[in-house]
């Protein structure tokens, strides 16, 4: 039986590796466990704990995986819904929050990793992340052996009413006349079909690409980030559309390029939809982000009045925000962005569509936009990379690079400020800022940096990497 530890969010293995039936069940039993503990501290009767509702992405064999997964929580007393067919992790969440005796969720998924993957995501009644307190309680009750005890379960459409409830949070006439012509690019996932209907149903022309029944995803890595963008990319140049809208493995991150091949990162959307519902819907409250987001993202919270809070890597932590009230939206760096009064999770879906609702309403082109943007809160580059190293290296890292290492400088620009709530940030003059930290969904350490200029971001991220393999 596997070792298994809950990371930034979720448990993922390589499938038939440790990634095995056995070891799904010790997982899903374990969890249900400590659901059906909540739900019993909440008044709930132990031998009718309420609903779990299972959902899968399009991975090899995700749906067998899914049944059992069914099972084995229906073997602890609930009362079971799996999806009929594969759905985004926001569906799942939707879902479990608009069901009255839903007591969580239980989505198998590997969101960004390549399709050798796969995990497992609980989700809680409200359709939030689970926090760390719930999944460190656990893994505490992990069997060390697969249970034999199964029950019945129910199959369920989750798809109509999480699509009639995304319509219903955009305007669909403004979109439909603007006469937009988008490519949609799913890589494979689970947004696949579902976010090109949904445009195509709003009068916008749309070519998808890379919707395959493919569990291998073709070799493309389901992240929407260069390289694995560049197909899209090349597609809008190629028919002269007005943007691309990439989505994750799941569907819960957004990625996006414009009319003239501009990629257009997660920092950017944040800081464009945080004017869109604040300017163009009039919507209020907090923005939050986690400490890898940009300083244009600062700028235009202070530009429009706006409480910006910042939080740890992980949108477990942007959830945690979302409870306490008061936030209009939430965003991570790898473009995971989310609404909590639709749902207390990230809806890529949804970005999507909100994106083309800020075409539709400003009359503007997706690069027009970014460059109104860039007038008024300034223009800074972003790039971040995975540096795989040995374990040695790491533990030397985690034990002296995290905690004490304090330079004066970097590449000859001025720290005047330090973040050590997640690996280590350096705030730099001139809003510039470096930072690593250990992955904590991969083996690996990720630098980020931003600045004014691409050859100040890169001596940056060289700068780091030094640093990290030393």
């Amino acid at each position: 039986m596997a070792d298994i530890h809950f990371g930034t969010d979720g448990w993922r293995a390589i499938i038939g590796e440790d990634f095995t039936p056995d070891n799904l069940n010790r997982v899903v039993a374990a969890a249900a466990r400590i659901f059906k503990e909540e739900a019993v501290a909440a008044g709930r009767d132990a031998d009718a704990p309420g609903t779990l509702i299972v959902g899968h992405d399009c991975r090899q064999d995700a749906h067998a995986y899914a049944e059992l997964a069914a099972q084995v929580a229906a073997g602890e007393g609930f009362n079971v819904l799996l999806t009929e067919d594969y759905c985004p992790t926001p569906t799942l969440c939707w879902s479990v929050a608009h069901n009255d005796d839903a007591v969580g969720g239980i989505m198998l998924t590997s969101s960004h990793n390549p399709a050798e993957y796969l995990g497992v995501k609980l989700r809680m009644a409200d359709g939030g992340a689970s926090p760390a307190e719930f999944t460190d309680r656990v893994e505490a009750v992990l069997p060390p052996e697969p249970t034999d005890i199964l029950g019945p379960f129910q199959t369920a459409d989750l798809m109509t009413d999480y699509l009639a409830a995304l319509r219903e949070l955009v305007d669909v006439e403004a979109i439909r006349g603007a006469n937009l012509r988008v490519v949609c690019d799913p890589l494979y996932g689970a947004g696949r079909h579902y976010l090109a209907g949904l445009l195509r149903d709003m009068g916008v022309e749309v070519v998808e690409i890379h919707n395959a029944e493919d569990p291998t995803f073709a070799g493309l890595h389901p992240e929407p980030i260069q390289p694995w963008v560049d197909e899209g990319l090349a597609k809008v140049g190629e028919l002269g559309y007005d943007a691309l809208f990439i989505n994750d493995g799941d569907a819960d991150r957004i990625g996006a390029v414009d009319e003239h091949g501009n990629f257009v990162n997660p920092h950017r959307i944040i800081t464009l939809l945080v004017s869109h519902l604040a300017e163009d819907k009039g919507q209020h409250g907090r923005v939050v982000s986690t400490i890898t987001a940009s300083a244009m993202l600062a700028r235009q919270c202070k530009r429009l009045g706006l409480e910006l809070t910042s939080t740890p890597v992980g949108f477990k932590w942007i959830y945690a925000e979302m409870e306490k009230g008061d936030v209009m939206l939430g965003g991570e760096e790898s473009g995971g962005i989310g609404i909590p009064t639709h749902v207390m999770e990230r809806d890529g879906l949804l970005m999507a569509l909100l994106l083309a609702e800020t075409m539709a309403q400003r009359g503007m082109s997706l690069g027009q936009l970014v460059d109104d943007m860039f007038e008024k809160v300034g223009k800074l580059e972003f790039e971040r990379r995975g540096l795989s190293i040995t374990e040695a290296q790491m533990a030397g890292f985690r034990a002296n690079i995290v905690p004490g290492y304090a330079p004066d400088e970097v590449c000859g620009k001025k720290v005047v400020d330090v973040d050590r709530r997640d690996g280590v940030k350096f705030y730099l003059e001139g809003d510039a800022w470096v930072m690593m930290r250990p992955s904590g969904t991969e083996p690996l350490v990720r630098v980020y940096a931003e600045a004014e200029t691409v050859d100040e971001v890169r001596a940056l991220l060289d700068a780091a990497e030094a640093v990290v393999r030393a």
